[in-house]
């Protein structure tokens, strides 16, 4: 048992389904990051949490994980492609730390996948797939608020 003294679900909003956001360009900013070791522990990646800004997605989180240091060389060259494009995406070329390139906008790409972690699969999450500026959505970054609009379910196509 555990002791659950004190609270009232009145109190808390009930939390939602944690379904995929569907692909489609979104506007965002990066509220979170922090530089974690490698399962293997050979390494080291930058993890992000991104913030959709605006849009039926609002407020929904998608994260990213950039093998900055990683003994394979072409993990570590695409993470840094990905990295570049963010400090371009934002403005900020020459980030002291990932805080620099935290809470401003940009546009990003959101691919869904299957999970190849889920013995089985056929379960589907995010992918980033790119970075871009905000202005680069188009005027006032109308194209990023929603996603492609395709009313057929990603499990459909």
């Amino acid at each position: 048992m555990a002791n659950l003294n004190g609270f009232n679900a009145n109190e808390v909003e009930p939390s939602t389904s944690f379904e995929p956001l569907p692909a489609g360009k979104y506007l965002a900013a990066i509220t979170a990051s922090a530089m974690k070791a490698t399962k293997k522990g050979d390494g080291s990646y930058l993890e992000l949490e991104l913030t959709v800004l605006e849009g039926e997605c609002k407020g929904r989180k998608v994260w990213d994980r950039l093998n900055i240091n990683n003994p394979n060389a072409v993990a570590t060259q695409i993470a840094r492609g990905h990295l570049s494009a963010i400090c371009r995406a934002v403005g900020v070329m020459t980030p002291r730390d990932s805080v620099d390139l935290h809470n401003l906008p940009l546009v990003i790409t959101v691919k869904l996948k299957k999970r190849d972690d889920i013995p089985g699969g056929g379960e589907l999450t995010n992918e980033i797939k790119g970075y871009a500026k905000k202005d680069a959505a188009g005027a006032n970054g109308q194209q990023s608020q929603a996603p492609v609009a395709d009313n057929t379910p990603p499990w459909k196509r």
